[in-house]
């Protein structure tokens, strides 16, 4: 593989069927089609996967976020085994979500480290590279043995909220975890920072128990980098308002949207909740205050970098 020039191979883009319509838009964005793939289930539910154009040597990138269904991850690993086998110059991983992404770690006993399991089985399938956005731990990047091109939402949710023209902002971290991030979005907006000290008695559930830094009169942006259930964001949202927040504005990377979250948001105190189409965002999980991002052009750039072999850290801008 070392002596093929893959700048002068011909660049393939191919999507699962997890979100196409980011795949398609990513696809016109570099002008040119989506390979086309069959992937259909047996009678029993088993995948089968083919790609139906000539990959011998050229530089695939496949785009499939891998979110619930797990079916998602299998399908992934389906296409680059399709692509391996048929002799692509270079398989690139192109995963907007990198779903169990949140299991990193060993905090309890006799639990599976699910990030690094994944990250493994992703490599062995025949993965040579992965283009990601926004790990929940950037550490996840070093649980690959391949090159990792870690991409970032902030610049465009930063651009949408430079044409609000907000008034004296203060960027609030919804916990201490995201306060590194939040001061990323503070320092592009010349905004203040504030954190929220929360505690989650189980799972899925948070409690505010008290806010570090001055909300009254301001127009607050809470940044994460997703939303599940969206605890997280209402209760932020309940306490900045009983503060006396001017109007609060929630914002993340990765819209989850599980459970109870439309609800919640829908029912918060929240101006405008901005994520990112990194999933496919189903109609039952829209509702009037969310605002959808595309991140297309940006994940076009960095394909189109890393097929010509440029570097892609100006994208982190």
């Amino acid at each position: 593989m070392a002596d093929i020039s893959l700048t002068s191979s011909k660049m393939l883009l191919m999507s699962g069927t997890a979100n196409q319509p980011l795949a398609q838009e990513i696809a016109d964005r570099l002008e040119q089609p989506l390979c086309q793939v069959t992937i259909r289930r047996f009678a029993d539910g088993e995948i089968f996967v083919k790609i139906d154009e000539n990959v011998r040597g050229q530089d695939v990138f496949i785009v499939q976020p891998t979110c619930p269904p797990a079916e998602n991850i299998l399908e992934l690993l389906l296409l680059i085994d399709a692509a391996t086998r048929a002799s692509a110059a270079r398989v690139t991983a192109v995963v907007p979500y990198y779903g169990y992404g949140r299991q990193d770690r060993k905090d309890q006993p006799r639990v599976a480290i699910s990030a690094k399991l994944l990250a493994n089985v992703i490599a062995t399938a025949g993965t040579d590279r992965l283009l990601t956005m926004d790990f929940h731990q950037h550490q996840l990047q070093g649980f690959f043995d391949i090159p990792v091109d870690h991409l970032y939402a902030a610049p465009i949710l930063v651009q949408h909220y430079r044409q609000k023209k907000l008034h004296d902002p203060v960027v609030v971290a919804p916990d201490v975890g995201a306060a590194k991030m939040a001061r990323g979005f503070a320092r592009r907006l010349d905004a203040s920072l504030a954190i929220i000290d929360k505690r989650r008695p189980s799972a899925n559930i948070a409690e505010v128990v008290n806010v570090v830094g001055e909300v009254e009169g301001r127009d607050c942006l809470v940044a994460d980098d997703l939303i599940d259930t969206a605890g997280t964001m209402a209760e932020a949202a309940h306490a900045l308002h009983h503060l006396g927040a001017r109007t609060v504005y929630c914002c993340a990377t990765h819209a989850l949207l599980s459970g109870p979250a439309v609800d919640r948001l829908s029912s918060a105190p929240i101006d405008e909740v901005a994520v990112t189409n990194t999933r496919w965002i189903p109609d039952e999980c829209r509702f009037d205050r969310l605002k959808i991002l595309s991140i297309a052009q940006l994940l076009a750039q960095a394909i189109r970098f890393t097929h010509s072999d440029q570097s892609v850290s100006s994208l982190f801008n």
